[in-house]
């Protein structure tokens, strides 16, 4: 059985995700968005109570928001982290991006194992499969775990929502195809955990979220928080 812990993280309530098999000291940690001091000891004071190593750190994304916990993590722990080349752009911002948005924690530089589409991993014993979800970031990915019924969706799908296509790299089009064509194929019981907001399924996701019912597109509608808040005009 596996287990999961969440955590949610930095102004912007980043999800991050900590997942172990029963009984195992191996983990995987995604989307590692710790900002202040005390998430930062949240998370290590977790491993520690728990005695858990982690295999490797799995990004969904390059947004600051999932990547600021990254270089503390290998500091500690030395293990690889893995995300798509596509984003190495989007995860290099520079110190007027920060600036403009008045964050004064810039993200430490950090080395990545690249990733594409359809590779496989096994960390914190659990099989993992690289599904690309382009359209949020050029190189978002969803992270697929057949056997136990668990996809991290990152900023691609949330509960009720998709990610923003208003930042700079985004690509509405083709958001909508990697879910339409890709993830809303998997199984209707796969639960989804996304990078925001609350868990959810792929079934539940087919039957009620607006932007994936046929002829059914929301207009007049923005995001907040990477697409959590959904408002009509």
């Amino acid at each position: 059985m596996i287990q999961i812990k969440s955590f949610t993280f930095n102004i912007l309530g980043t999800n991050c995700y900590v997942l172990w098999e029963d009984g195992g000291k191996r983990c995987v940690i995604v989307d590692p968005g710790m900002y202040r001091d005390f998430e930062e000891q949240e998370m290590l004071g977790f491993l520690d109570e728990n005695a858990l190593t982690p295999d490797g750190i799995l990004l969904t994304h390059g947004h600051f928001d999932h990547t600021w916990g990254v270089a503390l993590l290998l500091r500690r722990y030395g293990c690889p982290v893995y995300m798509s080349p596509l984003d190495t752009e989007t995860a290099h911002m520079g110190a007027d991006f920060f600036q403009q948005l008045s964050f004064k924690k810039q993200v430490e530089q950090f080395d990545f194992l690249p990733l594409k589409d359809g590779d496989k991993l096994h960390l914190g014993g659990v099989d993992w499969k690289v599904v690309a979800c382009p359209g949020h970031s050029p190189g978002g990915v969803c992270y697929y775990a057949s056997e136990a019924g668990i996809l991290l969706s990152g900023d691609s799908l949330f509960a009720g929502a998709i990610g923003r296509t208003d930042l700079p790299g985004s690509d509405y089009d083709a958001l909508m195809r990697s879910l339409l064509e890709r993830i809303m194929l998997l199984p209707g019981d796969t639960d989804v955990l996304p990078g925001h907001g609350a868990r959810t399924s792929i079934a539940a996701e087919a039957a009620t979220n607006p932007f994936l019912l046929p002829f059914n597109e929301p207009e007049g509608t923005w995001w907040e928080q990477d697409g959590l808040s959904l408002h009509r005009t």
